[in-house]
Formats: C-alpha cells, sequence, structure tokens
C-alpha cells in the first residue's frame, strides 16, 4: 500500500488540524494541503518543538481522528 496519501479531503480535514494547532494560520493550511511532512515542519515552526516531537504529534493525532479519512488510514506524506 502506498502510505504517502491520505485518502479523503484536505478541506475537510484541515479544520480539525487547526483546532489540534491552533497557531497555525489559514495559510499554513494552504500550503500544507494534507502533506504530513509540511504538517510536522509547520507545527516545529510555530511551537518550537524538534522535529520528531512534531512527528509524534502528527501520528497521535492520526491516531485519535483516523475516523477522518476515508478508510482509515493516514499515509506518510500527507495527513
Amino acid at each position: 500500500m502506498n502510505r504517502d496519501r491520505i485518502d479523503g479531503s484536505w478541506e475537510q480535514v484541515k479544520g480539525h488540524v487547526q483546532k489540534a494547532w491552533g497557531k497555525l494560520t489559514n495559510d499554513d493550511l494552504d500550503v500544507i494541503e494534507g502533506n504530513r511532512k509540511l504538517l510536522a515542519g509547520k507545527i516545529q515552526e510555530r511551537y518550537g518543538v524538534a522535529q520528531d516531537e512534531a512527528e509524534l504529534q502528527v501520528r497521535r493525532w492520526n491516531d485519535e481522528n483516523n475516523d477522518l479519512v476515508d478508510d482509515g488510514t493516514i499515509r506518510s506524506d500527507r495527513l
């Protein structure tokens, strides 16, 4: 299975992402467009955390919100 893409709509998911990480701006979310690596990078930038911590936060968020995607899987480069 290609784990690089999300199944689901970024437009539907991004509100949930912004709720989880309130320091992310609408412009940040437009740039991220569901890209998991970009999300982790923006979390690092806005919250001043290490890369590993940001990636861990994204993984945890994914585990808690897997109902937001069509098949329950979040893939590696997209939320």
